[in-house]
């Protein structure tokens, strides 16, 4: 009978190995953020409708850890707000719309959906989290894109925000 050598005990980092938060550490608005961009990235590539996206989506596991108020007002405001969502993001890129993936584009929409719609999100949380979206979720370098576009976003729609985080 061999005896197993010793090993050390692990280290919890509230990471995984890719980097990315672990379902343990994440807050109830990190949660309502990824099931928005799921639901998002339904209705930008099934074309489906807000509300059964949203039935299928609050069926799915863990999203009864998720601000689901927060989640409601991503959705729905991403959804009646794309037009306008995509006049303040198309200047920014550096393509046409319809070169970037859904995935990028749904996480663009919450951004700045965020800094529209929700003052108690700092600007610099609110390109975070949409920076940490990108990398679970999007391409392999889609997060430097996003962050690139988000901030050059945040000073249109959080002027005096920026420029006074800025001048600390």
């Amino acid at each position: 009978m061999t005896i197993a050598p010793k090993r050390p005990p692990q280290t919890r980092t509230g990471l995984t190995d890719t980097g990315v938060k672990k379902a343990a550490d994440k807050s109830a608005r990190t949660r309502a953020r990824e099931f928005a961009l799921q639901a998002l990235y339904q209705f930008l590539v099934g074309g489906n409708e807000a509300a059964p996206i949203d039935a299928f989506t609050r069926d799915l596991v863990g999203f009864h850890k998720a601000d689901s108020v927060h989640y409601d007002a991503l959705l729905h405001g991403c959804i009646e707000g794309a037009a306008g969502l995509d006049e303040l993001i198309l200047p920014l890129l550096d393509r046409k719309m319809n070169e970037i993936s859904p995935v990028e584009h749904a996480i663009l929409w919450i951004g700045a959906y965020e800094f529209k719609q929700c003052p108690d999100v700092p600007w610099r949380v609110v390109i975070n989290e949409c920076i940490e979206l990108a990398k679970a979720f999007g391409g392999t370098d889609g997060h430097k894109w996003v962050n690139g576009v988000l901030n050059q976003l945040a000073p249109i729609l959080r002027e005096a925000e920026v420029a006074s985080d800025k001048a600390r």
